[in-house]
């Protein structure tokens, strides 16, 4: 079995995930096309991490105009009923190969909840979904609560988790609003406010696909998805690819029979590799970055130690969601984060040499400058962003660290 090392994998993934010098995606749309899809749960993501791919940096109205205007770019769940920004045309891809069945599960859960409650049933869900999706074609664009006044049946109120610390009254627009777009039938448009707001606005799909979703058979969307995947982020493991696409352990296999990947040694791990992609990748240049909370390059895969050593705690949180990390030629190094009067502040929790600790603080200048007077808190707190965001002053980090800047 050919060994594939951790400098071999981290010059594929300095210069696949276009965070290379010379090797910067020319677009928005190219730097999520490298990546399949650039993570959007947290709004801000998709920008920063945009940011951070370009050459020059893509500026906010260049990533908007993809978004919104050419609709070259789509928010949609996807892997893992996780939210994503795909390039237009692979959209029905993911459709297929994760959101229907993303759907479906949703459908009956939101439906049993319902029952539960003596609100409604699937038939009565649906009825308001379809006024729902009618309202928001009449407005042509609508937010939530433009669309709670339209359709009554959206002001219906569930109380949740009776008798818990954590009860909560709850109307059914955004479950609603989640299954029309989990259908492929609405999109999320231009939201309210600046580009670090969630606060969307709604539209028909045809918006973006003029014929509606195109229909894919999900076999082969399956194995589109991992072979996109291999190809951006190989060599993995199945368990990477198992936990990155969200489907099942079948699914993965009878996706990968049709795809014949090669095994490789991982020291010690078996990876996968397209038959295709077995010539080593030349070095980079060094290279540092800034990536954003949720990026896509740290969230493809679930064996981490290669890039992150033993950084977990500083820049995760529990539950596995990166924060703002700073890499240098193909691990991360540090995190970052931005205070509340605008600046960029970093640590480096090891030593880089004195040419990289330029680099990065050159490069957390020029985020500074780029994302201007928008402010950012990631959606989910990790131990070092926290403490970053809140430092008074520099020189605040542990025995060995860089200052904060």
């Amino acid at each position: 079995m050919e060994r594939v090392g951790v400098e071999q994998r981290r010059a594929r993934l300095a210069r696949r995930h276009h965070l290379a010098p010379g090797g910067k995606a020319a677009s928005p749309v190219e730097a999520a096309r490298g990546m399949v899809a650039l993570h959007s749960t947290d709004p801000a993501s998709v920008f920063l991490a945009t940011h951070a791919r370009t050459d020059p940096p893509a500026p906010v109205a260049a990533i908007e105009q993809a978004l919104y205007e050419d609709r070259s770019l789509l928010r949609m769940h996807g892997m893992r009923r996780t939210m994503f920004v795909v390039e237009t045309a692979l959209a029905p891809v993911v459709q297929a190969a994760c959101t229907d069945a993303v759907a479906e599960l949703s459908w009956r859960r939101y439906a049993k909840l319902l029952s539960e409650h003596g609100a409604g049933d699937r038939d009565w869900l649906a009825a308001v979904a379809g006024q729902t999706a009618e309202a928001i074609a009449a407005r042509g664009q609508a937010t939530g609560a433009q669309l709670s006044a339209d359709v009554p049946g959206l002001r219906t109120q569930l109380l949740l988790n009776e008798g818990k610390k954590y009860e909560s009254r709850q109307n059914i627009t955004s479950w609603v609003l989640f299954l029309l777009a989990a259908e492929g039938r609405i999109v999320r448009g231009r939201p309210r406010g600046s580009w670090a707001s969630s606060q969307y606005t709604w539209a028909p799909a045809q918006k973006w696909l003029p014929a509606g979703m195109p229909a894919v058979p999900t076999g082969p969307a399956r194995v589109e998805l991992v072979r996109r995947w291999l190809a951006a982020f190989g060599p993995g493991t199945v368990a990477d690819l198992r936990w990155w696409t969200g489907l099942t352990a079948g699914q993965v296999k009878q996706a990968l029979a049709e795809l014949d990947p090669v095994e490789v040694d991982l020291d010690g791990t078996t990876g996968l590799l397209l038959p295709d992609d077995l010539a080593p990748v030349p070095p980079p240049d060094p290279w540092v970055a800034l990536l954003p909370a949720l990026d896509p390059t740290p969230m493809g895969w679930t064996g981490r130690a290669w890039f992150l050593g033993e950084h977990a705690p500083a820049v995760f949180d529990r539950n596995g969601n990166i924060g703002p990390s700073v890499w240098c030629d193909g691990r991360i190094v540090g995190g970052w984060a931005q205070r509340a009067g605008g600046e960029i502040a970093y640590r480096l929790l090891e030593d880089v040499g004195r040419q990289a600790a330029a680099a990065v603080e050159a490069a957390a200048a020029a985020l500074g400058s780029w994302v201007d007077r928008v402010r950012i808190t990631p959606r989910f707190r990790t131990p070092l962003e926290r403490e970053l965001a809140g430092a008074a002053a520099p020189g605040a980090g542990p025995p060995g660290a860089a200052a904060a800047r």
